[in-house]
């Protein structure tokens, strides 16, 4: 079994590698882009399984569906479950949440060696889905976070929270009073803990608390610029590619 990795996140593609090394099946290639994938759909021959991230660097994968025809068996690994009716449509066999958990993704290899021969059109069992689409309103997310002050530990209601950064590889917490915590977390970890009705990831390095929005901006290259109402240590702008979404969630 041949494989192919669509990740924009190396380190997250080196260890996907890793693990599917360790389950006998070969990655033959990795991919970082919706535009390098359409290229080298076209070029090449198509692999066996695919292990496709859903939100890239320029755009979402969905997009190369819609220029090239992909024959391969899909298995999703994401952190956005809202996605989860759209992979349904594809040729998906398993829907992983980052972080992707060992045995998960060996269920999900078997899943595809269990196929038969003749099967021509691999779908997503109904029964599969059905827990990633829960209401969010009904699901529970973090309502309070800990933060180690030297031998202190300090609670923050998620409330309180204006937006979560990153910055010299650490990942903090910028609260509404207008203090930074260092937070013992990292950014793609937090993407299944905080209520998408609150925070939206508008870019790699920033959410946002919505309660905490005083003005958007439109800046350049078809991006928006955001002002909190406390926060101004950096510039927080919408990534291109994650405007339209963005919008959406406003309304």
């Amino acid at each position: 079994m041949n494989a192919l990795i669509i990740e924009d996140e190396k380190p997250a593609a080196r260890r996907l590698a890793r693990l599917l090394g360790e389950l006998d099946v070969e990655v033959s290639t990795m991919l970082h882009s919706v535009e390098e994938a359409i290229d080298w759909f076209r070029k090449n021959e198509h692999p066996d399984l695919i292990f496709l991230d859903i939100q890239l660097s320029d755009g979402l994968s969905f997009e190369i569906f819609d220029l090239v025809e992909v024959r391969s068996a899909i298995i999703f690994t994401t952190a956005y479950d809202e996605y989860a009716l759209q992979a349904f449509k594809l040729n998906s066999i398993d829907y992983l949440l980052k972080p992707i958990d060992d045995e998960e993704l060996e269920s999900a290899v078997k899943k595809y060696q269990n196929l038969k021969p003749d099967q021509s059109q691999i779908i997503l069992d109904f029964d599969d889905i059905k827990k990633f689409l829960v209401n969010p309103l009904e699901r529970e997310y973090k309502k309070r976070f800990t933060i180690r002050l030297g031998q202190h530990l300090k609670i923050i209601n998620a409330d309180e929270i204006e937006c979560f950064y990153s910055e010299n590889k650490g990942t903090y917490a910028a609260t509404k009073e207008g203090r930074n915590y260092l937070m013992d977390t990292t950014l793609e970890n937090l993407e299944n803990e905080l209520s998408p009705q609150i925070f939206f990831r508008v870019s790699r390095k920033f959410y946002v608390n919505i309660n905490y929005i005083k003005d958007i901006v439109s800046y350049t290259n078809s991006r928006l610029n955001i002002k909190l109402n406390r926060f101004n240590e950096q510039e927080i702008i919408v990534s291109r590619e994650r405007v339209k979404d963005f919008k959406l969630w406003l309304e």
